[in-house]
């Protein structure tokens, strides 16, 4: 990557987020935010084509439809963001879909793949996935007449372990395979930030007999996706996070072309629909072959126009390649200077820390994890957490906190600098300071 795009996304003014303990000339300043994993920035390309979208609406109405100034007609809106897409994944054209959103594509997939038999029937996912997944393989299990204390299996990390080890991944799926209907698990774990080995699961679920789909929410945008070479069956993500595309932004799905023909939508809609005839309005459905059959109602232009802004600076940048050696190099500094504090202390000795510290929950492995380091606050059952994460936030740093006492920092390589990374290590060892001597 050439030159660090920061300046094409906009950065919420420290007085703006409540950074009240700045002078008024810091105040003045761009916040230090390290939050792009749980939403991204706006980018200025966004602004501009949401407004562009607004300005159509108001002077072509019903006809921006078909005839758009700016050469998006809105018929036609995603196709300026499936290809972009297809490169993130490592998908072919025709196996992606920016439709929806994540848990409603979740759901959509889940009836086209999660096929359960009484011999085969069990779903296995990473314990503490995020809830809304649990929310749907539970109630997936059920509307197939399955008690989900059953139907789902956890794989939660062993005793005093935050991460999973590949191995008991692997021995979960070997000892349950034959009633494995379906292992979904996320690309990277949202609370540890642990990247799981997509492509090794995808072939032991395959070596068993079962599907295999992935959560891509905290994976997209943010790790190398090769969906496509590692033979996965299906996919979903949601945009708003390292896509930058906005809170609710519209959502995406994979579906690999060896499906095609075999897995046809369950839940047909219009927009699935041939587009060559979708507005003759024929009586029995013809759908697009692939990934976009699934599709159901048009997309909201006004979810999807800033998808596109930020995409296309992916695309400049020249894609993960160039990201991901950005993200190692910011991801690396991070940690270096919260090693360096005082107050940091080894994963292994963390259990028995009664004073005020924290440590690293995330896999120090680079090939393991992401852009994002997640911090527990210790002791372990200690209230600081708010405490750390007011006094940062009081000085112009975001980052996002999940209770009761892990706060995550992800510098996004799109936006973020050293000196981000660099000052959030400096605040948070001041503010542990503060607790210690007060």
């Amino acid at each position: 990557m050439a030159t660090l795009p920061s300046q094409e996304f906009i950065f919420p003014k420290n007085s703006d987020i409540g950074a009240s303990e700045l002078s008024i000339e810091e105040a003045s300043k761009p916040c230090t935010y390290l939050c792009g994993n749980s939403l991204g920035l706006i980018s200025k390309r966004s602004q501009r084509l949401i407004s562009e979208e607004m300005d159509v609406w108001g002077k072509r109405a019903v006809e921006g439809h078909f005839d758009h100034p700016h050469g998006r007609n809105w018929k036609d809106i995603t196709d300026h963001a499936n290809p972009i897409l297809a490169s993130l994944v490592g998908a072919n054209l025709d196996e992606v879909a920016c439709m929806g959103t994540l848990t409603a594509n979740l759901h959509l997939l889940m009836n086209s793949f999660y096929k359960p038999t009484q011999q085969r029937f069990k779903i296995v996912c990473e314990a503490r996935a995020f809830p809304s997944d649990q929310y749907a393989f539970a109630s997936q299990a059920q509307s197939h007449g399955f008690d989900p204390r059953f139907a789902v299996i956890e794989i939660a990390p062993r005793s005093g372990e935050f991460s999973l080890r590949e191995t008991d991944i692997l021995q979960v799926i070997e000892t349950h395979g034959d009633q494995i209907a379906v292992v979904l698990l996320s690309g990277v774990q949202y609370y540890t930030g642990q990247w799981f080995p997509m492509q090794r699961i995808t072939e032991a679920g395959h070596n068993v007999g079962a599907m295999v789909g992935w959560d891509l929410a905290h994976a997209i945008g943010n790790v190398p996706l090769n969906l496509h070479d590692w033979n996965v069956d299906f996919a979903v993500w949601c945009s708003y996070k390292y896509l930058n595309a906005g809170p609710g932004a519209i959502g995406g799905l994979f579906i690999h072309e060896k499906w095609h023909e075999a897995v046809l939508p369950r839940h047909a809609g219009w927009w699935g629909h041939d587009p060559t005839t979708r507005f003759d309005m024929p009586h029995d459905f013809s759908p697009i072959r692939g990934a976009q059959g699934f599709q159901q109602s048009n997309p909201s232009v006004f979810a999807t126009a800033p998808l596109i802004g930020s995409l296309q600076i992916f695309r400049d940048v020249g894609g993960m390649g160039p990201l991901r050696a950005r993200s190692l190099i910011l991801t690396g500094a991070l940690e270096q200077s919260l090693k360096a504090s005082r107050f940091y202390v080894g994963l292994e000795q963390s259990s028995h820390r009664n004073d005020p510290g924290f440590t690293i929950i995330t896999p120090s492995d680079p090939e393991a994890r992401g852009a994002q380091l997640s911090l527990l606050i210790l002791p372990v059952g200690g209230t600081l957490m708010p405490t750390i994460a007011a006094y940062l936030k009081e000085r112009g740093v975001i980052g996002d906190e999940r209770k009761p006492n892990v706060i995550r920092l992800a510098p996004t390589p799109l936006y973020n600098s050293e000196v981000d990374c660099q000052r959030a290590a400096e605040l948070l060892d001041e503010a542990f300071g503060v607790i210690v001597n007060n």
